[in-house]
């Protein structure tokens, strides 16, 4: 499975996070959930982190999903 890569994050006066995906805007997190964000992005993989937050990971079940009748033959 890739990394993910692609996204940044821009703390905005404070009590805002900005969570940007190729540069647009994804998500903004405010008080409590941004700061849980900022403490979890200082202690590890931030690009992780953010996929994590946005919602914009692999779930690991694309491949099965793939094999799956009614998606075979496509591409």
């Amino acid at each position: 499975m890739g990394r993910p890569a692609g996204f940044e994050y821009e703390e905005e006066g404070g009590s805002a996070v900005l969570i940007r995906h190729h540069g647009r805007v994804v998500t903004t997190l405010r008080g409590v959930r941004a700061q849980k964000f900022l403490a979890e992005a200082a202690a590890g993989d931030p690009q992780l982190v953010m996929a994590r937050w946005t919602g914009n990971y692999k779930h690991g079940n694309e491949r099965m999903s793939r094999q799956h009748p009614r998606n075979r033959g496509r591409r």
